[in-house]
């Protein structure tokens, strides 16, 4: 299956004007959704919902009304945001036969309200935990930029990414707590936004951290994303049109260059160029305050204590119904105390306000989104060390805007007949709009430079 290349959410309504086109646009998705190469992207798909959605759209346009901003297009939603009547699985059969959702969560309700066409639920890691993105009871999907190779999608929002990389949806609702957005993001060629976490409300979201969770969404470009953030938000960032001379970019020297493969050295290094000649100052930073993160978030850390707290019963007495590498980090948290975990909570707030003020007179942090391309998935799945080690250098960079309670946006910065590479910017919690502007200045760059 060739993707689908669905252009821009403001240019796809544009050309949507025919009778019945909204209709026609997603009945070609879901077509495209059985094939094989969509495989384990859904967990359930909503056929006559969508299609619905999507004549609401045509019938609203016919009559000459102004349409909402996502009416009639199709919209994925990570499996661990409730969809009234249906139960919400978490990537885990533990939770089938669950009772059924009473209402959506706001996030969909949101998308609802601004005529979304809910695809259908995507596939995950189970209960969001790990950046790899392979599941052994729903199965993995196929990152689609390599014909050749099978290779992760990067997670634990995978399916999001598939369906959007696929053409299967303008937007793919997701979460991030480590960089469940980013990665498979940076992985799948997609843009991907973290906004500050108290931007977006998380009722009905299924959790992973109660400290770090955050709301948010993928799509093809940063003005999409920006569209659906504003849509889940309640509000629209108030974005400054900018460009990017005269930005000044921290790059740091500490940990998020470290065991970088070649062909993210490559983009990267190519990127800064773009980004400097284009008038970007980038002032390489030591930020050692970065290697406290992994002693702070020890013993356990914020994900594996608040998960534990959620699963310690079935961890007692299911736990062979867990994927057993997802089982081992929720484990992690079994043994810490309250008072190791308020000492957790008021180290980091020390350390986000160290590193608040080391970054003032910078605009963001810059560093690659991650330091390895989409490993094979066959070699992840035949070898836990081989998992744990990947899942590890996926969420190490990403992680440090979830430490933060900063945002973050991953820009595709590789070229056409690469496999994908993510450049990061990443701005203190409240920056949103700021970084915002960054990146659709940063984007316009990248796009604009002709390869060497």
């Amino acid at each position: 299956m060739v993707p689908i290349i669905l252009p821009p959410i403001a240019a796809l309504q544009a050309s949507l004007t025919r009778p019945g086109g909204h209709r026609a646009l997603v009945e070609r998705v879901l077509t495209a959704a059985a094939a094989p190469a969509a495989a384990h992207v859904f967990t359930a798909l909503f056929a006559d919902e969508a299609l619905d959605a999507a004549r609401a759209a045509d019938e609203r346009l016919a009559r000459g009304e102004t349409l909402p901003p996502l009416a009639g297009l199709p919209v994925s939603v990570k499996d661990l945001y409730d969809l009234a009547g249906r139960t919400t699985l978490a990537g885990s059969v533990l939770r089938r036969g669950a009772p059924p959702a009473t209402q959506d969560a706001t996030a969909v309700a949101r998308l609802r309200d601004a005529g979304a066409a809910i695809l259908g639920s995507t596939n995950m890691t189970e209960f969001a935990f790990s950046g790899v993105g392979i599941n052994p009871h729903f199965g993995t999907p196929r990152n689609p930029a390599d014909a050749a190779v099978a290779r992760i999608p990067g997670g634990s929002s995978s399916g999001a990414a598939v369906s959007v990389a696929l053409g299967l949806a303008v937007a793919g609702l997701g979460s991030d707590t480590g960089g469940s957005i980013r990665i498979p993001a940076a992985l799948c060629g997609l843009v991907g936004f973290k906004n500050t976490q108290c931007r977006t409300p998380l009722q009905g979201a299924f959790p992973l951290s109660f400290t770090l969770d955050t709301a948010c969404a993928m799509t093809r470009c940063v003005a999409d994303c920006l569209q659906v953030d504003a849509v889940l938000a309640g509000a629209p960032l108030p974005v400054a049109p900018r460009g990017v001379r005269g930005l000044r970019l921290a790059l740091p020297q500490t940990l998020v260059l470290d065991a970088l493969e070649p062909a993210v050295a490559h983009a990267f290094e190519r990127a800064l160029r773009r980004l400097a000649d284009a008038g970007a100052a980038i002032v390489e930073l030591p930020l050692a305050e970065l290697v406290e993160i992994a002693q702070i978030n020890a013993p356990g850390g914020f994900s594996a204590v608040e998960a534990y707290a959620l699963h310690r019963e079935a961890m007692r007495t299911q736990r062979e119904r867990f994927d057993p590498r997802v089982a081992a980090r929720i484990a992690l948290g079994e043994g810490v105390s309250a008072a190791d975990y308020i000492a957790m909570q008021q180290r980091r707030r020390d350390w986000i306000e160290r590193v608040g003020r080391r970054l003032q007179g910078f605009d963001a942090i810059v560093c690659p989104t991650v330091p390895i391309i989409a490993p094979p998935i066959a070699d992840l799945v035949a070898s836990d060390e081989a998992f744990f080690r990947a899942n590890g250098l996926l969420l190490r960079n990403t992680f440090i805007a979830n430490f933060l309670d900063g945002c973050a946006i991953t820009l595709p910065c590789h070229t056409p007949g690469e496999l994908p590479v993510g450049l990061m910017l990443t701005a203190p919690g409240g920056h949103d709009a700021a970084l915002a502007g960054m990146a659709l200045a940063a984007e316009a760059t990248l796009q604009a430079a002709p390869a060497p």
